[in-house]
């Protein structure tokens, strides 16, 4: 089954994470909601996988820049909602490996996820 890389090719945090892949030599496919795009099936996978708020960024500009009647009634759907909009919302890199997904990178935790 196929690495997938989630993400936003500008992010700093999916920079370390791709040059860690291939460093380490593996095989993975980068999708970038911006130029690949992301549609309600993915963003519902994900959601099932790893729960909504563990999806969403809160320390973002994207989640910022959301108005406090926004934030503070946020729920599965509006969420889901919003990420489909704004992908930079979603937490990065969301990694598919195995049929299974994680969020965030950190070479140990990829180093786990891989070995």
């Amino acid at each position: 089954m196929a690495t997938v890389v989630y993400g936003i090719k500008n992010c700093d945090t999916i920079k370390k994470a791709l040059k860690w892949l291939e460093a380490e030599e593996k095989q993975f496919v980068f999708h970038d909601y911006r130029k690949d795009g992301i549609d309600q099936a993915m963003v519902q996978k994900f959601i099932d996988s790893l729960g909504w708020e563990a999806l969403v960024n809160k320390r973002g500009t994207t989640y910022r820049q959301l108005s406090d009647e926004q934030k503070n009634n946020l729920n599965q759907d509006n969420a889901a909602a919003l990420m489909l909009i704004h992908p930079a919302m979603i937490k990065r890199p969301l990694l598919e490996h195995n049929g299974d997904y994680y969020l965030g990178f950190k070479p140990e935790q990829y180093q786990v996820i891989f070995d």
